[in-house]
């Protein structure tokens, strides 16, 4: 497939085309991709089902994927940073950490927008201006162009003027209204056009990737925003990257859009069986502190050390299971039977989940184990 003869990387990219291409997007390849990543959506809605409370998850995976969708645009920084300032992201000690803890309240943002209106232009520009800390609009003034991190040679440079605003109405459109298409294929087509859009000039690739999260929850094919797509983006960034232009240039639409159904996939079997972990481990650590400390146990307290893996005595009180002296001595107790780590801060004492942290932060979905006892697998959960 020959590029097209009529683009031009330093020119704007005003021949970008309404949505839906031309091109077939439901080939019987697509259709067969498009199979199994609804089951392993449906597979993945449900196992988060079983964990009653979903702040479990919702404190946790987006966190996770906050960092690697920063990432992808190099703003690095580790899970312990994130984890440690989550709850007051405004003392976070460097931009990194502070842009990424951006991310995920960009994320929660979208989410709970989702009960009052469709996603739109709106929608982005609201999640954009969360993600940059700024008050930012679609682009008006031309300038805007991407280039090779590499070499600097320009690759590509966006539409400009009043067509960003009639593809952007169309974008909308295409989302809501072309039902007849899968809506993974959707997704996939909606996401190649937002970022061929360009509409910020900076912030377009997270927003994009929140985006996409809320239509899979608009869609009902998630309950929750926590599909970690960016940890399969961040391994293979070159193919991410490669196959969005080489439908700008050549139009390749199957091989991009295969490529985000199969992370699509890809991602929803991994999640699921990482919150398979962490039901394993919830019940693991329950079980635990009713042998070493059974006067101490309630769910509540062992609930709270996974939907805050960085406890303050705080959150014990705030959560109403103990006043401040006695929340102090609960978090000291469990850090004496190997439940938790403490961790000085400041002037501030803070009590960290060691095993939650080790199993977020891992490839593997390994359930590390307390003294005395082996680690065991997420797949023998039932």
């Amino acid at each position: 497939m020959s590029p097209k003869p009529s683009f031009r990387p330093a020119q704007p990219f005003n021949e970008l085309q309404r949505l839906p291409p031309k091109a077939e997007l439901e080939t019987r390849a697509i259709l067969k991709a498009c199979i199994g990543a609804r089951t392993a959506l449906a597979e993945l809605k449900a196992s988060a089902s079983l964990i009653p409370n979903p702040a479990v998850l919702i404190n946790t995976i987006p966190l996770l994927e906050a960092r690697a969708s920063s990432e992808i645009e190099n703003i690095v920084t580790t899970a312990d940073h994130l984890f440690q300032f989550a709850q007051d992201e405004a003392t976070a000690p460097d931009a990194p950490t502070k842009e990424a803890l951006r991310y995920r309240t960009a994320l929660r943002r979208g989410f709970d927008s989702l009960d009052r209106r469709p996603l739109s232009t709106s929608t982005a520009v609201a999640v954009c201006r969360t993600i940059r800390g700024v008050h930012v609009d679609v682009r008006r003034i031309p300038g805007t162009v991407l280039k090779n991190p590499n070499t600097g040679k320009v690759v590509y440079t966006p539409p400009a003027g009043e067509r960003l605003r009639d593809l952007l109405a169309n974008w909308e459109k295409f989302l809501h209204e072309e039902t007849g298409i899968d809506p993974l294929v959707r997704m996939a087509v909606a996401h190649y056009q937002f970022e061929a859009i360009h509409p910020f000039t900076d912030g377009n690739g997270r927003t994009g990737r929140i985006l996409n999260l809320l239509f899979l929850v608009e869609q009902e094919l998630l309950r929750m925003p926590i599909l970690y797509l960016s940890r399969a983006i961040v391994h293979r960034k070159a193919d991410y990257y490669r196959l969005l232009l080489e439908v700008t240039t050549k139009d390749a639409w199957e091989p991009w859009i295969l490529f985000i159904v199969s992370i699509t996939e890809e991602t929803a079997r991994w999640t699921t069986g990482k919150i398979q972990a962490m039901r394993a481990l919830l019940k693991a650590t329950a079980d635990h502190v009713k042998m070493r400390a059974p006067k101490l146990y309630s769910y509540e307290l062992v609930e709270l050390l996974f939907t805050q893996p960085y406890c303050r005595i705080a959150n014990v009180v705030n959560a109403g299971i103990a006043k401040r002296q006695a929340a102090a001595e609960y978090l000291k107790e469990l850090t004496a039977i190997d439940v938790l780590r403490e961790k000085k801060v400041g002037r501030e004492k803070m009590f960290i989940n060691p095993r939650l942290m080790k199993l977020l932060t891992s490839e593997t979905h390994e359930v590390p184990a307390f003294s005395g006892k082996k680690a065991t697998l997420a797949s023998s959960m039932p």
